[in-house]
């Protein structure tokens, strides 16, 4: 990560709190915009922040979301403690599911959250422990609208 930050911020996640689910993706986009990143830019940071979000929402106990904008790209690192992912592999394949009856009650587990961070992030990585945490961490290109 480069040292030209024009704003950075760190988000707390409290999983299972499904209320406050996704205030901090909006944030995250919201700043982005008043920045003048471009509509696209601004889509695929939206997109992959919440999906990383509602993944701490929906499996961690806890999280945090750390947040950088540098003139030409935004860096996400989303941390949790949680129960890990056993098997990275098959929980990126589009469609996999670990999500509870309860969650699918809601509107989540449709398997694509970890693909749509992927597909919406420029640099992806993603490293798990079992029963200790997760850590995606997603950078994504562009350049500020000039006027």
């Amino acid at each position: 990560m480069a040292d030209d930050a024009i704003f950075r911020k760190k988000f707390s996640i409290r999983g299972g709190d499904f209320a406050k689910a996704g205030e901090a993706s909006v944030e995250v986009k919201n700043i982005i915009k008043e920045v003048g990143f471009d509509p696209e830019t601004v889509r695929r940071v939206a997109i992959a922040s919440y999906e990383a979000e509602m993944n701490v929402v929906m499996y961690g106990e806890e999280g945090e979301m750390d947040f950088t904008v540098n003139p030409d790209e935004i860096f996400l690192v989303v941390k949790d403690k949680g129960p890990g992912i056993p098997d990275i592999d098959l929980a990126m394949q589009e469609g996999y599911s670990t999500a509870t009856e309860e969650m699918r009650e809601m509107g989540f587990g449709a398997g694509m959250g970890l693909p749509n961070i992927k597909k919406n992030s420029d640099v992806f990585r993603i490293t798990s422990e079992v029963n200790k945490g997760t850590c995606v961490e997603m950078v994504i290109k562009s350049h500020p609208q000039r006027s």
